[in-house]
């Protein structure tokens, strides 16, 4: 991890200081997913194959899987494991079950009604990662939610593994999630196909899930299209940031810094210090658990892009923490709970010593798809108000009408929009005759 000492840096390399990797949306990234998207859209289930062959399970026959291969992954399940999918299924579907939206109504005026009612989304995709790691988590995360908000039909594309394949604890996740589509298919080529549809797979009216830089450009892609599907949020490689102390136990930290740093080698994480002592400890916790990892390779190459900041003023890392935006920042700090209450962009807060970023990927409740790459700025994870739409409605009686419509007519002349004004006072007309 390189050092920065916040104190030192111009305002350049601050900047600098809290740059995202490189690689994640360059050109090749972009042309190679354009080429993509416009053979799945002409030949449809054709193309996804031919990609999926190329890039995943050279001998794979169809995409579509069937449900009954789901159950059976189900059943054969050892029991703790499937205790622990119940136990993150049963937290998630609860904490989502609380946001549950409401119809809004008021009379805005006298014989004005103005209502707003929520409408889930009928057909919606779960990109479910299934690469260097099977995302099981995500499966949860994404499939969960969207039966809680009614989504009738729920598809969910993975890619799989070299024998054609998916992963089996993936399958079980969806039988237990209740998804009702599963399919053989990862990569840009399935979020085209959830874009267009094909023969099989059915187009959705929005794409939710992570994934690689492929997918990450695809669905930013697809969400450009006229008619298109909606997305989201955009979500690339995991980051996390750590916020340590003299309080700081250095495993947890690291362990923390590590957890995020396995998952991609493009995965960013950095570790923010008030002083060189804890900064020391936690490098150097870093670099004993590092190598015991079975996946110390990916780790590895995602550590060399992370960074260690030291900085001592409350404000200052206040500033860092809105500058950066990360997808998860971990209060590891003495005055953790009053730093929790000043950040306002970040995907998802983890508050004191006993709370890893590991219960909000799993199991706690909260849902594990956030913003990266700076987007917490603008935008939320996931949440069941992701699978609604709102649609506003608006009733108005006789003396509604005698009330607004002068207000109307003359706004709509201020606008020289004279059909709008005329739709008024037609019925204006008609009401001064009664």
């Amino acid at each position: 991890m390189k050092t920065y000492v916040w104190d030192n840096l111009s305002s350049d390399e601050k900047r600098i200081a809290l740059c995202r990797p490189e690689g994640l949306m360059n050109g090749s990234v972009l042309s190679a997913v354009d080429v993509i998207m416009s053979k799945v859209q002409m030949q449809g289930d054709a193309a996804a194959l031919e990609y999926t062959r190329e890039f995943d399970a050279p001998e794979i026959e169809k995409l579509r899987v069937p449900l009954s291969d789901c159950k059976v992954a189900w059943k054969a399940l050892p029991t703790d494991q499937q205790d622990a999918l119940k136990i993150a299924k049963a937290n998630v579907e609860m904490f989502h079950a609380a946001q549950m939206p409401k119809t809004i109504e008021t009379e805005t005026m006298p014989g004005v009604f103005c209502k707003r009612i929520p409408r889930a989304l009928k057909t919606v995709g779960l990109y479910i990662p299934g690469g260097t790691a099977p995302l099981v988590s995500t499966t949860i995360m994404l499939a969960v939610p969207a039966k809680v908000a009614g989504c009738v039909r729920r598809v969910m594309v993975t890619p799989p593994g070299h024998d054609g394949k998916i992963n089996q604890a993936i399958l079980a996740a969806a039988w237990l999630c209740e998804v009702t589509d599963v399919f053989a298919c990862g990569g840009a080529q399935a979020i085209a196909a959830l874009t267009y549809g094909t023969e099989s797979i059915p187009k959705c009216d929005k794409i939710f899930g992570p994934g690689n830089a492929y997918v990450a450009a695809a669905k930013q892609a697809a969400a450009q299209i006229p008619g298109g599907p909606a997305i989201d949020l955009p979500a690339g490689p995991s980051e996390a940031m750590v916020i340590a102390d003299d309080a700081s136990n250095p495993i947890f930290v690291a362990s923390d810094l590590l957890s995020q740093a396995e998952h991609d080698t493009l995965a960013q994480v950095i570790c923010v210090a008030d002083n060189q002592d804890t900064a020391k400890r936690v490098a150097a916790e870093v670099e004993r658990q590092l190598p015991t990892l079975p996946r110390a390779d990916i780790a590895s190459k995602a550590m060399a892009g992370s960074r260690m900041i030291i900085a001592d003023k409350f404000e200052d890392i206040q500033d860092i923490i809105e500058s950066y935006a990360p997808e998860h920042i971990i209060l590891q700090n003495a005055n953790a709970e009053n730093l929790a209450e000043t950040i306002v962009n970040a995907g998802s807060v983890f508050i004191g010593p006993w709370t890893p970023e590991s219960v909000g990927d799993y199991a706690s409740g909260t849902n594990h798809t956030l913003p990266t790459f700076g987007a917490a700025r603008n935008y939320s994870g996931v949440t069941l108000e992701s699978y609604f739409k709102y649609v506003s409605f608006q009733n108005l009686t006789a003396d509604g009408l005698r009330k607004l419509g002068p207000t109307v007519e003359t706004l709509a002349e201020m606008e020289g929009l004279d059909a709008h004004k005329r739709a008024v006072t037609y019925r204006l007309e008609v009401l001064n005759e009664q």
